[in-house]
């Protein structure tokens, strides 16, 4: 069985992914948690990642590190990992990416906070344009693949890819059109979301630099989270 190192739920957005995609998909994994640390995480995390970051995926004496990477590796021997459809499945992989690798001004004014509601102080030029061109990418998939997901009738990988987005979007109440805005309600409203939310409110670990960065970007609003 797969064992997958995660850390906390309510603010690591790169391991949402790989545990949602396992998820939704019944694949299944062993979850092992490790929080962050105070100050930093390097030593603990490299017992089992070659990084010292997570996610990382282990198969007896095979591991994986990265989400992408992890991805890849699931869908070797998964192929509802990917759409089935190989124009589909080309216009996934680009999409999830450019989520990889793109979208900086989103991540780092608006990092991954589950439980806190967050009034943003400014949408700057560089934010807006992130989240145009994730209406347009989002419209682009539902369009062309016919919905209700990015590619079509079944949540892949892709999908998986944008959850912490739609985290992001409820947290910090940003904008898109209607269907962007109805496709980020339906990954929030997926079980294996909701599982996560609640996971993540009910940590009462705190990881101090992520907190940090709310009076910086906005007020917070409202917590959530357990104390």
């Amino acid at each position: 069985m797969y064992a997958l190192y995660i850390a906390n739920k309510n603010y690591s957005s790169w391991s949402l992914r790989p545990w949602v995609l396992l998820k939704t998909l019944g694949i299944p994994f062993e979850e092992r948690f490790v929080p962050f640390l105070q100050g930093s995480s390097y030593e603990e995390f490299r017992k089992f990642s070659p990084t010292g970051l997570v996610p990382c995926l282990v198969e007896n004496d095979v591991t994986v590190w990265d989400s992408l990477a992890i991805t890849e590796y699931l869908a070797e021997t998964h192929l509802q990992v990917w759409p089935a459809d190989w124009k589909a499945r080309a216009w996934a992989r680009s999409a999830s990416a450019e989520m990889h690798s793109g979208f900086s001004a989103l991540r780092n004014i608006c990092g991954m906070n589950v439980g806190v509601r967050v009034r943003l102080h400014e949408e700057s030029a560089a934010l807006r344009a992130n989240l145009d061109r994730l209406d347009e990418l989002w419209n682009e998939g539902l369009n062309r693949f016919g919905g209700p997901f990015l590619a079509g009738e079944k949540f892949t990988a892709v999908d998986a890819f944008f959850c912490p987005v739609a985290f992001r979007i409820q947290t910090y109440g940003v904008k898109l059109g209607d269907a962007a805005m109805a496709y980020a309600q339906r990954l929030l409203a997926l079980p294996a979301m909701q599982e996560w939310y609640e996971a993540g409110v009910a940590e009462t670990i705190r990881d101090e630099p992520h907190d940090a960065e709310i009076p910086q970007v906005g007020v917070l609003i409202e917590d959530l989270r357990a104390v």
